[in-house]
């Protein structure tokens, strides 16, 4: 069984076990979440008012920054050059079931 859940504007396909990257998450390491599923599938796909009794249940295993990523700017001719860094936080998030 696998679900479409929806978080930080993307939506992620996770299965019981996987262990995702999401936008930053608020809560500690080992604390729990309930996320509401988009989308049900498996044997039977659900979505709609069907995947209303449905909740994935996650936990939060870390928090942490990307890699760097470098963005640089230019204009021809007038000796314009920018290059500037970012690294963007994450909550890493492990899927303990779906349940419903």
């Amino acid at each position: 069984m696998f679900a479409i859940i929806q978080t930080g504007g993307k939506q992620y396909r996770v299965q019981e076990g996987d262990v995702i990257r999401v936008e930053s998450l608020k809560g500690e390491a080992g604390d729990k979440l309930d996320l509401a599923p988009l989308f049900v599938g498996g044997d039977k796909a659900l979505f709609g008012d069907a995947v209303a009794k449905f909740v994935v249940n996650a936990e939060v295993v870390e928090h942490g920054r990307g890699e760097k990523i470098y963005i640089r700017k230019y204009k021809s001719g007038v000796q314009y050059r920018r290059r500037t860094g970012h690294r963007q936080d994450y909550t890493a998030i492990k899927i303990l079931g779906i349940k419903g």
